[in-house]
């Protein structure tokens, strides 16, 4: 696509969305998203992860539906408004802890049996995929589990949702093994598992 932006977007960009708009890609209306947490939650190969990562949680809806498998949720997101409502929208989820930042600048400390990178890997420059997988592999437990959802639609982001996933398994290669996942005409779900000794 033409126009394609080179950077990775900004915290003002995200910070201009919230503002505009309190749930602005739908997600607690739009069948897609429905449809997609749905699949999502089925890939998951484990029905219990001890320490869960998730990053780009947004508003938390599907952090929500995933806090009751895990026993503890950390859930990142760069827009100050989106998290406060994730933590207002879990706030009976005690498991549930919040972090405001921008990977892969900002990464929690600790290790995780899973990491959900939702809808956020095209947002970042080709340059900062490379320095985000090298956070995942310092921080995926050994047999942990990595799921990736991106949307296929035109944007102009710096990556498409192709170029993202793509980049993204091609960097964890040496430390990771692609499982089954699932592609829509939508979406694309990918599902790897840490397979080196960590």
């Amino acid at each position: 696509m033409s126009g394609r932006r080179t950077q990775t977007l900004p915290e003002r960009y995200f910070a201009e969305i919230y503002a505009s708009d309190p749930d602005p890609w739908r997600f607690t209306s739009s069948a897609y998203e429905a449809g997609k947490y749905d699949a999502t939650l089925r890939a998951l190969p484990r029905a219990r992860y001890a320490r869960a990562l998730e990053v780009g949680c947004s508003i938390g809806v599907f952090t929500r539906a995933l806090a009751p498998r895990c026993g503890v949720l950390i859930a990142l997101d760069i827009a100050g408004a989106a998290l406060d409502a994730a933590q207002a929208r879990c706030a009976d989820c005690p498991q549930v802890r919040f972090v405001r930042g921008a990977v892969p600048e900002v990464w929690p400390e600790g290790r995780f049996d899973l990491i959900v990178l939702g809808e956020m890997l095209y947002f970042l420059s080709p340059a900062d995929l490379a320095r985000l997988v090298a956070r995942v592999e310092a921080s995926l437990a050994p047999g942990g589990d990595c799921l990736l959802v991106h949307w296929l639609g035109e944007t102009d982001y710096p990556l498409s949702g192709d170029a993202a996933a793509e980049g993204f398994i091609a960097g964890t290669a040496p430390f990771c093994r692609l499982l089954p996942g699932a592609r829509t005409d939508a979406y694309r779900l990918d599902v790897l598992r840490r397979a080196d000794p960590g």
